[in-house]
């Protein structure tokens, strides 16, 4: 089977892509293109996963940069010379560089998938951004990074994430967003249950267009199309110990 890579006008003219499941080697739980190290997976179907994705990308498997997602609000700065191996293992949630030959990119499994350019600029980024990282400004934070290479023209697109439909929350979620700002009470709606529930892509447009940045959401829900799409709620909901990542790949 061959790979499946979602694009968006918004991006024409960068290399970029947000990988479904379709056209992995990974088989059982993770049937399909899981890109996760940290899952369970073997490891070999792992890396034959990403090497399918790196070829997709035009760089090589060493040259697809990722890091070590931990929801935070923290950005690397991938800069000449940047020992890829070493920031795979860096604490972060956002990366960004203005140098041809690398392809950035972030894995998700519900959380929001960002990818970020300014085509003119020749200036590009990724971020994980779940509602913690969200919340915590790691779209801001990588807008910023972006902006002190010389970006100035910033269009974002949120790929495949968790829509409102499908995330239902508790009410210490929703007392954390107000405590933050009493306005964030608009992403949020009564459930069928009696409960919260959030719409993590418009809060994620929320906060990038405020940040002064052209951006759209792809659409897609994770969480409702399990033929293309891993998602960390929906294998919980089904009893399964593990799941598998998207990834998402942006390159100059």
């Amino acid at each position: 089977m061959t790979l499946e890579i979602l694009t968006h006008p918004l991006l024409q003219g960068v290399r970029h892509g947000f990988f479904t499941r379709k056209g992995g080697a990974s088989s059982g739980l993770f049937s399909g293109l899981n890109c996760g190290r940290r899952s369970t997976d073997q490891s070999e179907m792992v890396a034959l996963n990403r090497g399918r994705v790196a070829q997709a990308m035009g760089v090589t498997p060493a040259t697809l940069a990722t890091v070590k997602q931990v929801h935070s609000a923290d950005v690397v700065t991938l800069r000449a010379g940047a020992d890829l191996e070493a920031i795979g293992k860096t604490e972060a949630d956002g990366i960004v560089t203005d140098q041809p030959g690398i392809a950035i990119a972030v894995l998700t499994a519900d959380c929001q998938p960002v990818l970020l350019a300014d085509a003119q600029a020749g200036v590009i980024g990724a971020a994980h951004a779940g509602w913690r990282g969200a919340l915590a400004g790691v779209l801001e934070a990588t807008v910023d990074a972006m902006r002190a290479l010389g970006a100035t023209e910033i269009r974002a697109v949120i790929g495949p994430t968790i829509s409102q439909r499908a995330y239902e929350v508790g009410e210490e979620l929703l007392d954390q967003f107000l405590a933050e700002d009493p306005d964030y009470h608009r992403f949020f709606s009564g459930g069928p249950n009696g409960r919260p529930m959030f719409d993590l892509p418009s809060f994620g447009l929320s906060r990038l267009r405020a940040a002064g940045v052209e951006a759209e959401w792809s659409r897609h829900c994770t969480y409702s199309d399990p033929e293309r799409f891993f998602s960390y709620r929906r294998s919980t909901h089904e009893g399964q110990v593990d799941y598998g990542r998207l990834i998402s790949a942006i390159a100059l």
